[in-house]
């Protein structure tokens, strides 16, 4: 379970003896296995919150509890330590390493998490997923002699390499064509259902969020159920 209660964001801007409020307010509840969707205009806060969601920024007032747990609470080995085993973030660059295979890629976060499971099993996992998402036959390959759709595809499968429960997608299509873009969303809900992750998407576009999910929109720094407007 993902839950913000009262969340507010505000920034310092130089020149101004006020401060700036990105967030008011936020209350938002989320279940294993839901899909939400984050829309709103250019600098409505969409991509803070989801910073914040993911223990990368904190809030100004208010809490986020993470099963339970309140960020808040945790030291930043924790949160580190969070983020790489609980949390898949997926953003509008792949951040793909470029002399890296694609299997590499994939197994990249895997290299942080102490475990006792076997490198074995570990890889037998990112080529399962890969496969999933048509991919097998690209194990091999750089990221330099794929599409942007399939790089796009790579970069989802390693944020669910150490099957996270809450997976955090920002723009993930805003720099794919729209035959690459809905194959993307496609994904998404599928991995959501099958992973049984939470997913949460920030973007621009009604189309691809209703594709996804629930919609809710941000405006004004505050968040309500989106009117279909």
């Amino acid at each position: 379970m993902l839950e913000l209660i009262n969340v507010t964001k505000s920034y310092q801007s130089p020149g101004n003896s006020e401060p700036t409020c990105v967030l008011k307010d936020i209350t938002l509840r989320a279940k294993k296995g839901q899909s939400l969707v984050i829309v709103g205009p250019s600098g409505s806060g969409k991509s803070t919150l989801l910073n914040i969601i993911g223990a990368l920024d904190s809030p100004t007032s208010g809490k986020v509890l993470f099963d339970g747990r309140d960020h808040a609470g945790l030291i930043e080995a924790e949160l580190a330590s969070m983020r790489n085993r609980q949390i898949g973030f997926i953003f509008q660059l792949h951040h793909l390493l470029p002399q890296c295979t694609v299997l590499e890629n994939v197994l990249v976060p895997t290299l942080a998490q102490k475990t006792n499971q076997p490198k074995k099993e570990i890889q037998e996992r990112a080529i399962n997923l890969l496969q999933r998402v048509g991919l097998k036959g690209h194990l091999l390959h750089m990221p330099g002699q794929l599409s942007g759709g399939q790089r796009q595809r790579v970069a989802v499968v390693r944020a669910l390499i150490n099957k996270p429960k809450l997976l955090l997608a920002d723009e993930p299509t805003g720099s794919l064509d729209k035959d690459a873009s809905e194959n993307i969303a496609e994904l998404l809900v599928e991995l959501n259902r099958s992973e049984e992750v939470i997913l949460i998407t920030v973007t621009h576009s009604l189309k691809l969020a209703k594709l996804i999910g629930e919609v809710k929109e941000l405006s004004e720094g505050q968040l309500r159920d989106w009117s279909g407007q």
